[in-house]
C-alpha cells in the first residue's frame, strides 16, 4: 500500500503482509483454529473483499503442517510472516521465518506451500515446466523455478539483501514444502532433469518433516526473530526497472529482469519450443496473453535476447511505429546490426516458409487483416492474411496479445484468429496468460477498478482504495495537473508524460520547425507530438513539452502519466452506461463507420491511464464522467 508521508509530502511504499507472530502465537492460533479467520479478516481490511475459498481452504490445511514442522524442530525465538506481497507486484509468498543461525547470521527463509497430491501433477515436454491440476491441467513452472522466482525478485529490489554502506547482509534461503505429495508415487516433482534447481532450490515432500526441520533449524535456531524481521521489514526498497532503460543491456549482456511465476513457464515454453523447432522443424505457436504491466514485452525482449546469444535466426515484429523506432534507435547505439531484427508486421509477405528459427510479435493485438493497406511499402503488399505471414515463416511464432488494447476497427488481432491461423498450418499452440501485475505500483486493484470504470469487464474491485497504492488523483483543471507532472520531472527528469484522447486536430510543425499549441482548453495549451518525429515523444525529453496520443504511448511505461480525458467519450448517469461522441474526436480513422467506437474508445483510455508505474493523475472535461469517478474512490 502507499501512506502520504506527512513531513516531506512524499509517497513512500509499505508493503502489505496479512499477518506477523511470534512462533509461539502462531501455534496458538493454529492449535485454536483462528488462523485462518485471523488471514481472512486481514485480506478483507487490505483487500476489501472476500478472499477465495481456495484461499482459506490453503491457510486452513498448510498451515497446520507448517505449525507441525516448526513444533519437530523446536523454534522458538523466532517470528514469522504470512502473506507477504512481493515489491512492485501483488504476488505473496505463503511464509517467511526470521531469526539467526547457529554463527549469528541473520536469516530469511521463504517457504512456499503447495497442497498437490501426486495425481495432480503430470511432466511436461516444454523443459522446466510441469502439468497441474486446477479444474483442469495447466502448464506451470517447476516450483523450485517459482520460488526462484520470488526469491530474485526479493534480493534485486530490498536492499537489506544487498545493502550499501558497510550494512550487514541478511541471507535468504528459500524452499517449497508440498505436504501431500510423495516421493514414492511416480515423483514428477524429482525427476533427474529439475535436480539442477532442486539443488538451490529444494522440494520437500510429505515424509520429509525431519528433513524440512533441519533445514529450518540450521538457519533460524539461533532466534532473535524480532531482530530480523524488524530489518526486514524497514528496508527501503529499489525503484522498479523500465524496460528501455535496460533494453541495451538485456541484448547484449544477460537477462536483466526477474520473472515470476507464469511469466516463467511461459519462458520456459518458448525456449523448449525454439529448441524442439530447431531440432525438428515441428512448427509451433504460441500466445501469452496479458493486461498492461503484466511483462509481456519483457518476456518478449529477454527471450530474443536468449535466442540471439544461442545463434537463432531470431526476430521481432510490433504494429507500433512508435515502439519499433525507439527499440531501434536503442539498440542501434551499441549494435547497429541488430536493427534490421526489429521490424513491422507487414515486413515479412516476402520471406520463405520457416525463414526463421523464432518470429516474436509484440503488441499482436494491433495485426490487421493484411498487407495490402495504406503504410505498406509497395514491394511488401500481400492480400494473404497478415496473420498468415507471420506464422507462415517462422518454425515458432510467439504472440504476445491484450485483447483489450484494440483501439481501431482495422486491428483485428485476437487469441482466436491466431489458433484458426494456426490451423491452417498444422501448427501446435501452446497457451498462457499472464496476471501477475507490475506497473501501476504493482496494484492489480487499480486496473481491476479501472476496467471496471470503464465498462471493460466486470470485476470485484468497484472502489479504489487508498490502501491500493496507486498515486491516482482528478484535478480541477489541465494547468494544475501538468503542474503536478512538471514537479515530477523536476524530481527525475524525463519520468513523466501528458496524454489525451485525440480531440484536436493534429498540425504539421511551423516552417521554423515550432510546433502548434493544438490542444487548448481554457488558458491551458500545449502541442501534439511532433508530427515528423512522433517515435520521439516517449523516451526524448522534448515529449516533456508535447502531448502524447494512445498510438505514441501504446508499448511505453512512465513513472507518472497525465491524462486528459476527452469529451469524446462520456459517462451517462442516468442510462448508467458509456457513450462515444464522435463529433468531438479528431481520430477519422478510429470513428469512420466503427460501429465498436465506444469499444474503442473505452480501451483507449484504459491503454492512457495505464502507463504509468506509481501515479495517474487526470483532468476530465466531461463534469458528469468526472463525477462519476469520484463516486468510486475511497475519501
Amino acid at each position: 500500500m502507499q501512506e502520504l508521508d506527512g513531513v516531506s509530502g512524499e509517497w513512500r511504499t509499505v508493503r502489505r503482509r496479512l499477518y506477523d507472530a511470534t512462533l509461539e502465537e502462531f501455534k496458538t492460533d493454529v492449535l485454536t483454529n483462528r488462523i485462518s479467520d485471523i488471514l481472512t479478516a486481514s485480506f478483507k481490511q487490505y483487500y476489501l473483499r472476500e478472499p477465495t475459498a481456495s484461499e482459506k481452504r490453503a491457510w486452513e490445511n498448510s498451515l497446520n503442517y507448517v505449525k507441525n514442522v516448526i513444533e519437530y524442530c523446536g523454534l522458538k525465538d523466532n517470528r514469522i510472516s504470512i502473506e507477504y506481497e512481493l515489491p512492485h507486484c501483488h504476488d505473496r509468498i505463503d511464509v517467511l521465518l526470521f531469526g539467526k543461525d547457529e554463527n549469528g547470521q541473520a536469516n530469511v527463509v521463504l517457504v512456499e506451500l503447495k497442497q498437490w497430491s501426486n495425481d495432480a501433477v503430470k511432466d511436461c515436454e516444454n523443459e522446466g515446466n510441469i502439468l497441474v491440476k486446477y479444474t483442469s491441467f495447466v502448464e506451470r513452472e517447476h516450483p523450485s523455478l517459482q520460488v526462484e522466482g520470488y526469491h530474485q525478485s526479493l534480493e534485486d529490489y530490498m536492499y537489506v539483501f544487498q545493502p550499501e554502506s558497510g550494512e550487514s547482509r541478511i541471507e535468504l534461503n528459500s524452499c517449497v514444502y508440498c505436504h501431500n505429495y510423495s516421493r514414492q508415487i511416480d515423483p514428477v516433482l524429482y525427476y533427474p532433469k529439475f535436480e539442477r534447481f532442486l539443488v538451490r532450490y529444494p522440494v520437500f515432500a510429505k515424509e520429509d518433516v525431519a528433513e524440512l526441520g533441519e533445514y529450518l533449524k540450521k538457519k533460524l535456531i539461533n532466534g532473535d526473530g524480532l531482530a530480523v524481521f524488524s530489518r526486514f521489514v524497514t528496508s527501503r526498497v529499489r525503484a522498479s526497472k523500465k524496460l528501455l532503460d535496460h533494453l541495451g543491456k538485456m541484448i547484449n549482456e544477460q537477462q536483466v529482469f526477474t520473472l515470476i511465476d507464469e511469466q516463467i513457464a511461459a519462458y520456459n515454453a518458448i525456449m523448449s519450443r525454439a529448441k524442439a523447432a530447431s531440432a525438428s522443424g515441428e512448427k509451433s505457436v504460441i500466445i501469452v496473453s496479458g493486461g498492461p504491466g503484466t511483462g509481456k514485452s519483457v518476456i518478449a525482449l529477454e527471450v530474443m535476447a536468449e535466442l540471439l546469444r544461442q545463434g537463432k535466426v531470431v526476430e521481432h515484429a510490433t504494429g507500433s511505429a512508435a515502439f519499433t523506432k525507439n527499440l531501434r534507435n536503442i539498440i542501434g547505439r551499441d549494435r547497429k546490426s541488430l536493427e534490421r531484427k526489429f521490424k513491422f508486421f507487414f515486413s515479412f509477405t516476402r520471406h520463405r516458409e520457416n525463414e526463421l528459427d523464432v518470429l516474436i510479435c509484440d503488441e499482436a493485438h494491433r495485426i490487421r487483416k493484411d498487407s495490402n493497406d495504406y503504410g505498406v511499402p509497395y514491394h511488401l503488399k500481400s492480400g494473404a492474411p497478415r496473420v498468415d505471414d507471420l506464422i507462415r515463416c517462422a518454425k515458432l511464432s510467439v504472440f504476445f496479445i491484450d485483447e483489450f488494447q484494440v483501439v481501431r476497427p482495422s486491428e483485428i488481432g485476437s487469441i482466436d484468429l491466431i489458433e484458426r491461423a494456426a490451423q491452417r498450418f498444422n501448427a501446435k499452440v501452446y497457451r498462457f496468460e499472464l496476471k501477475t501485475q507490475f506497473r501501476c505500483s504493482g496494484s492489480d486493484a487499480y486496473l481491476q477498478w479501472l476496467d471496471g470504470m470503464l465498462g471493460i469487464r466486470e470485476t470485484d474491485h468497484v472502489i479504489l482504495s487508498k490502501k491500493d497504492r496507486m498515486d491516482f488523483r482528478i484535478f480541477s483543471s489541465p494547468m494544475e495537473m501538468k503542474r503536478a507532472i512538471d514537479e515530477r520531472n523536476k524530481e527525475k527528469k524525463n519520468c513523466a508524460r501528458i496524454v489525451a484522447g485525440f480531440c484536436w486536430p493534429w498540425s504539421d510543425p511551423r516552417p521554423d520547425g515550432s510546433l502548434v499549441n493544438d490542444v487548448v482548453i481554457g488558458d491551458f495549451a500545449m502541442p501534439w507530438e511532433k508530427k515528423d518525429e512522433f517515435w520521439k515523444w516517449a523516451t526524448d525529453e522534448t515529449g516533456m513539452q508535447q502531448v502524447g496520443t494512445v498510438y505514441t504511448s501504446q508499448g511505453f511505461e512512465f513513472d507518472y502519466i497525465g491524462v486528459i480525458f476527452g469529451e469524446d467519450l462520456v459517462y451517462d448517469k442516468e442510462k448508467m452506461e458509456w457513450k462515444s461522441r464522435p463529433e468531438k474526436s479528431y481520430d477519422e480513422a478510429a470513428k469512420r463507420g466503427n460501429k465498436e467506437f465506444t469499444k474503442h474508445l473505452k480501451n483507449v483510455y484504459r491503454v492512457l491511464m495505464s502507463r504509468a508505474h506509481k501515479g495517474c493523475y487526470v483532468y476530465f472535461m466531461d463534469k458528469g464522467t468526472e463525477e462519476y469517478f469520484k463516486s468510486r474512490i475511497e475519501i
